[in-house]
């Protein structure tokens, strides 16, 4: 019979040739992951997302607040006007600003000095129009507002390590918000970091002229750093002022718009693209239009309103009494990036909207009608509903 020590510790269990086995070494914690400037998680399931550099169009953009990495959206617009080359530089003017590395495609150098200017904190502080009348049923409702109006005031501050900030202390960490405010009446300053390449269509009538394209693109993508975000910018697409004669052949276009998809697959975590399609000359009814629409994850149209022969412009009032300036045309959401078959990112719940060019920023607004003209009863309960809320007072 064997016997066995009392009171002693058993220090580990013994293997199979009776030999005791010590503990394994305790692990080391892994590293925090550095978060990426203008880089945050989804507010619906967490993936990287990015600002397109205007507030209204993240807020429309599937419930993510911004662009999620890896995906694309393409711009279409009706007429002669250039409404989308506006969204296409407030995309470029938040890249520089973020440091990230930005590439456009087919445009001439000086496009980038055309960029608008950051608004300074100072400004922001400034309360606009809409703010001045506060409601006053309850003080934790006065930052509610419109559709997409006051969210950079409550946009969350990144914490960026002393790595990616100059003139701090070791350990030091810096703000950097996720979204910038731009002004049109403005020139950027490009920082001396930025990172803004002018790629140039390949001429050869034999051959695909977005060949030198997709090559630039992935040369980039290899010999940057991990840490580095890039973003695409290809306007106009298929127009003839930009593009050769050859470019809207559907085996050129086709291709380039698979190749641009194939490097979104392999960086999902390091690129984002946004194009830009003139529906006067490739209407929606034809079939390569089609095709490009399923080769992107998001696809906004952009309806201007013809203009007034006389240039008259109505100023609409907003809730609060204030002056509004009068939708320019209708934005149409025909398809928001929905990221995995579970249906990530649809909780869209108005379908018509309207937006708005200013002299100093591009706005998307829900599309409400007025009351008729000659309907007497409902623009009386329109003045009555105002009169409430300006007596309620608590």
């Amino acid at each position: 019979m064997s016997f066995r020590k009392r009171n002693v510790g058993l220090t580990g269990s013994a293997g199979a040739d009776g030999t005791a086995q010590t503990p394994p070494a305790p692990q080391t914690p892994p590293k925090e992951r550095v978060p990426l400037p203008g880089v945050r998680p989804s507010p619906l399931d967490g993936r990287p997302t990015t600002s397109t550099g205007t507030a209204s169009l993240d807020a429309l953009l599937a419930g993510h607040s911004g662009l999620a990495l890896g995906s694309s959206i393409l711009i279409e617009e009706s007429g002669t006007t250039d409404y989308a080359g506006a969204l296409l530089r407030f995309f470029a003017a938040e890249g520089l600003l973020q440091g990230h590395h930005v590439h456009v495609v087919g445009l001439p150098e000086h496009w980038g000095r055309e960029l608008p200017g950051a608004v300074g904190e100072s400004e922001q502080k400034e309360k606009p129009a809409e703010h001045t009348e506060k409601m006053k049923i309850a003080w934790r409702y006065e930052s509610l507002g419109q559709f997409g109006a006051g969210t950079n005031t409550r946009e969350r501050q990144q914490t960026i390590p002393k790595q990616t900030a100059q003139n701090t202390e070791p350990g030091q960490a810096i703000s950097v918000p996720f979204r910038h405010t731009f002004d049109l009446t403005k020139r950027l300053v490009h920082p001396a970091s930025s990172k803004l390449d002018f790629v140039q269509l390949g001429m050869n009538p034999s051959q695909s002229p977005y060949i030198p394209v997709l090559e630039h693109l992935q040369t980039s993508l290899t010999r940057s750093t991990t840490d580095t975000i890039h973003r695409i910018i290809i306007p106009s697409i298929l127009s003839p002022a930009l593009y050769p004669p050859q470019s809207s052949q559907p085996q050129y276009i086709l291709h380039f718009l698979h190749g641009i998809r194939s490097l979104l697959a392999a960086y999902p975590d390091r690129m984002i693209a946004i194009i830009s399609l003139p529906l006067s000359l490739y209407p929606r009814s034809s079939g390569l239009v089609r095709w490009v629409e399923l080769l992107n994850d998001g696809v906004l149209e952009l309806s201007p309103f013809p203009h007034s022969a006389d240039g008259d412009t109505q100023v609409s009032r907003g809730p609060a009494g204030t002056t509004e300036e009068p939708p320019q045309g209708l934005l149409q959401v025909h398809r928001l990036p929905i990221l995995h078959d579970r249906g990530s990112g649809t909780g869209i719940s108005e379908t018509d909207w309207t937006f708005t060019l200013s002299r100093r920023k591009f706005t998307i607004r829900p599309f409400n009608l007025p009351p008729i003209e000659g309907d007497t009863e409902a623009q009386q309960a329109s003045a009555d509903l105002k009169g409430k809320k300006s007596d309620m007072e608590f």
